[in-house]
């Protein structure tokens, strides 16, 4: 073990344990791709030990040891728990003041929760006695450990990698909070503050040794001021240390293999297709016409998803052609307003599920010929990926993660996986659903088309390569 790379990956959730999205995704794969990639890397993970943590997970932890962990004029209890899971341990950290809530985030007091989850990860280590050689702190939530640990731990030795997964969220608050719930010295102001409030993702970038995007694009992108939302001067100050690896998929629990109508990129992938659509039909009531293409969205209903390009020219899409369309998503009511009257305009080709749930997604993705999203931006995108792995082409905006996965097809070379647009305009959206239904009336482009999307290699192993030679870089 001594020989071992000890890496300690911090995040706010992971899956299966509890998420929100696609941070949950990445901390619950990621972590087991590093271990089955090397032999020589211990990897560790701590998050909170939110109530959403099921009892089924909670019967298998052993506490590990308990400790008082001191922010500001605060000393809390903190249990530390662990179970192994696929190779690798997680750690939770236990506090029901913070932690016993319904939902993971959203909380006013969510400043002084993450601070103390960070100021408890930090006081883990030796009493754990787990130093790391990395600590890879994840999102806002966790960009407190890099900021202490560069100011007050120091531990000998230890690196520190943040990863930004969606710049938007960056932990802004008050300056008058700086010592009563940071626990930060005044004379270290400096190192949080930003456009005259803290900002901790900016105290992170600072502060850590590499910085780290979840795609090259949306590395590029983040220097602009229209994706970077008020942070590009520091993310350009800080360029040299800034890498992006994009995201992969958890194979085993995205696998077409795994439905009732089984097939794959080698095993019966058309006739396992039409199948899988032909049940979804039957489970949505939607007429059985074989020559009809089913488009399919799976999201949050929100602008900066592209819906405000839906919402323009998706009537014309469908009134124009024989496409059924479906989708499932949460969201803002604008939206489910619009997907209603689509609904009731078009009874017998839309079908609209106002919910999040895992198991129909796939079932959705499987059944599905094309797959929309068209995202104003879009860090790394995990669905799309999704879609490729039921073997159902994306139609994606040409930004971030979806600019590095989604490559067009050209009907001359046959090469490429998907249809994409550049600009964020809706006739342009509109024309790329034009080009995927013409595609799709041609069967022998169409077959090809599917087949490349299907055989894309969206796993966790090259990502987790990357990360891999990231950390033995430092």
């Amino acid at each position: 073990m001594e020989n071992k790379t000890k890496i300690l990956i911090v995040g706010a959730e992971a899956l299966p344990f509890a998420a929100t999205g696609g941070l949950g995704d990445v901390l619950g794969s990621l972590p087991a791709a590093l271990v089955r990639e090397a032999s020589d890397v211990d990897v560790r993970v701590v998050m909170p030990l939110y109530s959403r943590v099921g009892e089924n997970f909670r019967a298998l932890m052993e506490k590990v040891t308990e400790i008082n962990v001191p922010l500001a004029w605060r000393n809390q209890y903190c249990g530390i728990y662990s179970l192994k899971k696929d190779g690798v341990i997680y750690y939770f950290i236990d506090n029901e003041y913070y932690f016993k809530r319904d939902g993971l985030y959203g909380f006013f007091d969510d400043g002084e929760r993450y601070a103390f989850f960070s100021r408890a990860v930090m006081d883990m280590i030796p009493a754990i006695d787990f130093y790391p050689d990395v600590l890879h702190a994840n999102d806002w939530q966790s960009a407190l450990t890099v900021i202490y640990n560069k100011l007050y731990y120091k531990y000998p030795g230890m690196k520190t990698v943040y990863t930004i997964h969606n710049i938007e969220y960056q932990g802004k608050y008050d300056k008058f909070i700086l010592g009563d719930v940071f626990d930060i010295k005044n004379e270290d102001m400096s190192i949080v503050e930003y456009d005259s409030c803290i900002n901790l993702t900016k105290g992170a970038i600072v502060c850590c040794d590499r910085l780290t995007t979840v795609s090259e694009r949306y590395s590029e992108e983040i220097k602009d001021p229209f994706f970077a939302h008020g942070l590009d001067g520091i993310i350009r100050a800080n360029a040299g240390k800034l890498s992006g690896i994009v995201n992969g998929i958890d194979y085993d629990y995205y696998n077409p293999m795994s439905l009732e109508n089984k097939f794959s990129a080698s095993y019966h992938l058309f006739a396992g297709k039409s199948k899988s659509k032909n049940a979804l039909r039957e489970q949505l009531s939607l007429p059985a016409d074989k020559d009809a293409p089913i488009m399919s969205m799976i999201s949050r209903l929100a602008s900066h998803k592209g819906f405000d390009l839906v919402k323009c020219v998706l009537n014309e899409a469908l009134a124009e052609s024989d496409m059924q369309f479906v989708l499932l998503g949460t969201g803002e009511k604008e939206y489910e307003y619009y997907f209603c009257e689509l609904a009731s305009a078009y009874p017998d080709r839309v079908r609209v599920l106002f919910e999040f749930n895992k198991e129909l997604s796939k079932k959705i993705y499987a059944g599905s010929d094309l797959f929309l999203m068209p995202s104003k931006s879009e860090p790394c995108g995990l669905s799309q990926m999704i879609a490729s792995r039921y073997a159902t082409v994306p139609i994606v905006r040409e930004t971030g993660g979806l600019y590095d996965t989604i490559k067009p097809f050209n009907p001359e070379t046959l090469e490429g996986n998907g249809i994409t647009f550049a600009s964020y305009n809706a006739h342009d959206m509109l024309d790329a659903i034009r080009r995927a239904l013409g595609i799709f009336k041609n069967v022998e482009l169409r077959k090809r088309l599917v087949k490349n999307a299907a055989t894309m290699d969206f796993s966790w192993n090259a990502s987790a390569r990357m990360y891999l030679n990231m950390y033995a870089s430092l």
